[in-house]
């Protein structure tokens, strides 16, 4: 092989190898970090169900047990800048014959960390006073065993998600957090109602507030921070103005179905084993590779430098013994 094949070999190897070298420093220092963010643009929902359970039939005034009740979370995330997207948020409360409840929620959601932002026309229900905090649904990449603060729409605080240790759902591994919240007055939400709910043949209205009580779970695969599954349990009641009573408004364990906590499962299992790639296995493999190229490189530029100079040589000797004997000839 020619001299000028072999120094480029050589140049090749080592600018492979330094390429392969500078691979493995970006992609854990900066790819990962673009493939952490949560989506800039997604659209998806979250349906929860219980069909055990029982309501207060506002056409009736009356309690309805033993019914389906489903509660959907619709999310339209789009663009917002560098690192933040807006999520366009709705829930629906309903049984497959009525609408029980229904509200809406805007919320700019930062996406390296996953918390709210307080900006760009962000409401609860129309309320633009509010200021959101907190986890508004999914962890930030590397979920934290430790405790997070979460936002609830409803109640329009962020109380504590408590850590409840390690778990596993559909096969992976995961996190669960818990997040109590005591009985509590949803703000906004008096209303007449008649009186007679709180005392017997009472006539006329009176003015209630809906509160409620919830436990709320989530589980949390924590390399990429996406929640694959979620369980709820409510007892919402209606309390009228000044005390006197009370009346249970909704009673519900909701959960996500199976075919949906399978996919939500899939989904993170995929991004874990991406975002891991990127981090751990790439570098690992990338390194050694680069050094060996750099290293193969510049041993063969050390290899055609010796031949280079071994050739030289050569043909000075050379040279020179054609030279003595030319002199040689030429004496009388």
């Amino acid at each position: 092989m020619s001299a000028p094949v072999e120094a480029s070999r050589g140049t090749f190897l080592v600018a492979l190898g330094a390429f392969l070298l500078t691979l493995a420093a970006l992609l854990p220092l900066y790819v990962h970090d673009r493939v952490a963010l949560l989506p800039a643009s997604a659209e998806f929902e979250l349906r929860m169900v219980d069909e055990d359970a029982a309501y207060l039939d506002a056409a009736t005034w009356s309690l309805r047990q033993g019914v389906e009740v489903r509660r959907v979370t619709r999310i339209d995330a789009t663009p917002h800048g560098g690192d933040w997207s807006a999520w366009e948020m709705s829930v629906d409360v309903s049984t497959p014959e009525r609408m029980i409840d229904h509200w809406s929620r805007r919320v700019i959601v930062d996406r390296v960390t996953g918390r709210a932002v307080n900006c760009c026309g962000e409401h609860v229900n129309g309320d633009r006073a509010i200021r959101q905090a907190g986890l508004v649904l999914h962890w930030p990449a590397g979920a934290p065993a430790e405790d997070v603060t979460h936002y609830d729409a409803e109640v329009r605080s962020a109380p504590l998600l408590e850590y409840d240790g390690a778990d596993q759902v559909a096969g992976i591994p995961v996190r669960r957090y818990v997040q109590t919240i005591d009985a509590t007055q949803v703000p906004d939400s008096a209303r007449s109602v008649p009186a007679a709910l709180f005392t017997a043949d009472a006539e006329g209205t009176v003015t209630a507030a809906r509160w409620v009580e919830i436990t709320r779970t989530y589980w949390v695969e924590p390399v990429s921070g996406l929640v694959v599954n979620a369980q709820e349990t409510r007892a919402e009641r209606l309390r009228p103005r000044g005390g006197g009573g009370e009346v249970g408004l909704l009673s519900a364990e909701l959960t996500l179905s199976e075919g949906q906590v399978t996919t939500l499962a899939e989904q993170a299992r995929v991004r874990a084993f991406l975002l891991t790639a990127l981090d751990t296995w790439a570098p690992w493999i990338l390194v050694p590779l680069g050094g060996l190229a750099v290293l193969a490189g510049l041993v063969q530029a050390w290899r055609t430098r010796e031949t280079a100079h071994r050739r030289r040589r050569d043909l000075d000797e050379h040279g020179d013994r054609v030279g003595g004997l030319g002199e040689a000839r030429d004496r009388p």
